[in-house]
């Protein structure tokens, strides 16, 4: 954990969205942008698939301080890390059918906790490029994780990734019928000159957010490392 982390209270958990393409682009200045972000929770998008995910993600993790649970079977490219004082309590991985030949779209969640603090779940999703899809991919994820208008899963649920939608698409407005956007309003997509939001952390409405501190990232490595930009919340969680 860096300086930044030790500051932060210790009931304060920081999640941290990225799609990072695959490792296409410069795996070390992305390591070096979830270093200066210091997550507590790293959901990951477009990780190497297929068993190259077994060599590549370890080392990334290593990189950036974090541990990954090794739940990579139908994942879909996706991945959760986590910081060493964050509990891990139990690993799903989750695959969402597609087109024939599209890439692979899936899920990965955590249930986890803060030392002292009551679990919660946090899911990593990757939608797909295809509207209809992203409209059955979000159903079921919804439904796979029982969630409801009140947010589900006991009202402690963090949903984080890739939506490949913005504003008034099905599949968004589907998430936020249940859950509630948590972080920045900004444009995440393309990294170089970022127009679009689809890249977003969402949670249930209960969940307490604090105000978010600016971190000072590198624009070079933002640009180098993903054609995405990467989002991030911190979240009170001692109770909702």
């Amino acid at each position: 954990m860096t300086d930044a982390g030790r500051a932060r209270p210790g009931h304060v958990l920081r999640v941290m969205s990225y799609n990072l393409r695959d490792f296409l682009d410069d795996r070390h200045a992305a390591a070096r942008v979830v270093r200066a972000v210091d997550p507590d929770v790293l959901c990951l998008q477009e990780v190497p698939r297929r068993l190259t995910t077994e060599v590549r993600l370890p080392p990334f993790a290593r990189e950036c301080g974090l541990l990954w649970s090794r739940r990579r079977r139908g994942s879909g490219g996706t991945a959760v890390l986590t910081a060493p004082r964050v509990r891990v309590h139990a690993a799903t991985t989750t695959r969402l059918p597609v087109r024939f030949p599209d890439r692979t779209r899936g899920y990965a969640a955590l249930d986890l906790s803060l030392p002292g603090s009551p679990p919660l779940t946090v899911v990593s999703v990757h939608l797909s490029l295809r509207a209809d899809e992203r409209e059955r991919h979000t159903r079921r994820l919804l439904a796979d994780l029982s969630v409801d208008a009140a947010g589900g899963r006991g009202s402690r649920l963090v949903v984080a990734g890739d939506l490949n939608e913005g504003p008034g698409g099905r599949a968004r407005d589907l998430l936020t019928g249940s859950l509630r956007i948590l972080s920045p309003d900004e444009p995440t997509f393309p990294a170089r000159a970022p127009d679009q939001r689809l890249d977003l952390v969402l949670g249930s409405p209960g969940l307490r957010v604090r105000p978010a501190d600016r971190v000072p990232l590198a624009e070079a490595d933002l640009v180098a490392a993903s054609d995405h930009r990467p989002v991030w919340v911190d979240l009170d969680v001692r109770s909702v």
